[in-house]
């Protein structure tokens, strides 16, 4: 398996928060699954609410420090390391990505990680960063620029998505795009975007 960076995970809640966690687990109910794998499950923080709700959920992350402060803290959710250029053992009802496609240098690979870990039928819910038109003007008038795109964070984004890029994205390997959320600030300068898409039968 491809030896992954230590991101930096702490105890703490990571900064989406629960405006991102509440858009996720509402479309997770939606597709009413059973079994849930949170891909880039860091320090196990959604994978906890989920499984609050009922799912039975499985965390994976390629960061063994993340995935040992998950086990810790929530000892009652199964958690592994694990790396989306890997095949997945097991398939699932349904697959949580939260923010994790933006820090990816082949993005493609968990798209068909996350195609590859569900049953026929079965629903991804992905989030990233938003990135719209509007948003990418305003940002230009405030010379905002370098302080969004920091080149000094350590793990940062490297990959910027609109909803138009994210939903080709998804299209290519084959899923149906059914739900879009914008969440987070006003519309159309959203922080986050919240998109499900379902695998084919």
């Amino acid at each position: 398996m491809q030896q992954i960076a230590r991101y930096g995970w702490t105890d703490h809640a990571p900064h989406t928060g629960a405006y991102l966690h509440r858009a996720v687990i509402d479309m997770v109910r939606s597709a009413a699954p059973r079994t849930v794998l949170d891909a880039g499950c860091g320090n196990g923080v959604l994978a906890s609410s989920l499984a609050a709700c009922g799912f039975a959920v499985t965390g994976m992350d390629g960061d063994a420090g993340g995935i040992e402060i998950a086990s810790r803290k929530f000892p009652g959710i199964r958690f592994k390391v694990g790396n989306f250029a890997d095949a997945p053992a097991e398939t699932f009802d349904c697959v949580v990505s939260t923010e994790v496609i933006e820090h990816l240098y082949a993005p493609h690979e968990l798209v068909r990680y996350c195609w590859d870990a569900l049953k026929p039928g079965g629903t991804l819910v992905i989030s990233t960063p938003y990135h719209g038109y509007l948003k990418n003007l305003v940002f230009g008038l405030l010379g905002a620029w370098d302080r969004h795109f920091t080149v000094s964070w350590h793990g940062g984004h490297i990959k910027f998505w609109s909803r138009a890029t994210l939903t080709a994205a998804l299209e290519r390997q084959g899923f149906r795009v059914t739900k879009f959320a914008g969440v987070g600030r006003l519309p159309w300068l959203w922080k986050s975007m919240v998109l499900a898409a379902v695998k084919s039968d």
